[in-house]
């Protein structure tokens, strides 16, 4: 005897993965002199192609360039909400991320 999975349980399982998917929070902060995070605007901001669930693909920011010679006060790697999304269309073979660096004065 073979069991079915009702339509309205599956598509509520779909939902509820999907749900609990965009409500994840996934990022890393670093700040050279420690302290607390700054929520300001980031002074630069680019999306970084991976793939295959973020095990292929490798990328530098170099934050000199970025902050012109200025202090780098905060260094910030996030999956946004269009991260997830383009991950999830693609079945998670793309799977972007977004750099961010924060300079000082």
């Amino acid at each position: 005897m073979k069991f079915k999975m009702p339509m309205i349980i599956s598509r509520a399982l779909v939902l509820l993965l999907l749900v609990a998917g965009l409500s994840a929070c996934s990022s890393v902060t670093m700040r050279p002199n420690g302290g607390e995070k700054d929520h300001s605007k980031p002074n630069y901001i680019d999306s970084k192609p991976f793939y295959f669930v973020g095990i292929l693909g490798e990328h530098e920011v170099d934050v000199n360039e970025v902050c012109d010679g200025a202090e780098v006060t905060q260094m910030q790697t996030v999956m946004t909400s269009s991260d997830y999304i383009l991950s999830m269309f693609t079945l998670l073979i793309y799977t972007p991320r977004t750099a961010k660096v924060w300079c000082g004065e």
